[in-house]
């Protein structure tokens, strides 16, 4: 990827609850002549975005559109429930949905979460984002169940969490237009999602490996003198000899006088 073909930016975007900073920082580290511009967007939006071309990929919650977008599994988050400090499930250190039973569980109009049967008892009315979910908690209304990531994110120090068991958990994806061949600057920042060394070849075009100069110099002698084939020697034999490897220095066998291959003794005048 060089000269013209670099697009003079790569614009990632990230839905609340995930942090790009370990990823945007080796983008840093490898490409430092083409930036990375952060692009944040509601969880319920990005496919959107990412199919109109408002990024060249994005860090997403599952499920997407298969039939529009590629996406890479990243990790799950735990599910949680945000409570206020003094509600009796503090008394756990982890939950199931059968304990908030009797609870009011609050459901956002942008839940993250794949309820086959909402849990508990529902609200009246169904808050606008979690964001607002997070202050009906805290003004002692209800519970509100979402992955772990967004509780921090909402973090405040009249609320906290447990961890609920049997809950639906939400999977982080890394996400883009599918095209094909796939964008060198896309498979770049797939690399790194995955681990990649600087030196991977994977998805770009691999340089073919350079011969060492010890290696050049034995391929020149290789070629100079004797057969000059360069080919290596036939197993157990020495190259250029023609004899067996082991075979004794002085001479053919059979000759000196003996079937031994060895010399005979010098006579005496």
């Amino acid at each position: 990827m060089t000269g013209s073909d670099i697009p003079s930016s790569f614009r990632l975007a990230y839905v609340p609850g995930v942090t790009p900073t370990k990823w945007v920082r080796v983008w840093h580290e490898r490409l430092p002549g083409t930036p990375l511009e952060l692009v944040q967007v509601p969880a319920a939006e990005a496919s959107r975005l990412l199919a109109d071309g408002g990024a060249e990929a994005g860090l997403v919650r599952l499920p997407v559109d298969r039939d529009v977008l590629s996406a890479i599994p990243l990790y799950t988050e735990t599910t949680v429930v945000v409570i206020p400090k003094d509600h009796a499930v503090t008394a756990a250190e982890e939950v199931t949905l059968d304990d908030l039973a009797d609870e009011i569980v609050l459901h956002p109009l942008d839940n993250l979460l794949d309820w086959e049967t909402l849990p508990g008892r529902p609200a009246i009315e169904r808050p606008a984002t979690t964001a607002d979910a997070i202050e009906l908690v805290a003004a002692g209304v209800g519970v509100l169940l979402v992955p772990q990531s967004l509780a921090r994110l909402h973090h405040r120090k009249d609320l906290t969490y447990r961890p609920v068991l049997d809950a639906p958990e939400s999977r982080v994806a890394l996400s883009w237009p599918q095209e094909e061949p796939t964008p060198d600057l896309v498979e770049e920042f797939i690399g790194i999602v995955r681990g990649r060394t600087v030196n991977s070849t994977r998805g770009r075009a691999a340089t073919p490996p350079q011969p060492t100069a010890k290696e050049k110099a034995k391929g020149k002698r290789a070629g100079t003198g004797g057969g000059g084939t360069g080919r290596k020697p036939a197993p157990g034999k020495q190259a250029g000899t023609g004899r067996r490897a082991g075979a004794p220095k002085g001479g053919r066998a059979g000759q000196g006088g003996s079937g031994s291959g060895k010399r005979g003794k010098p006579r005496g005048r």
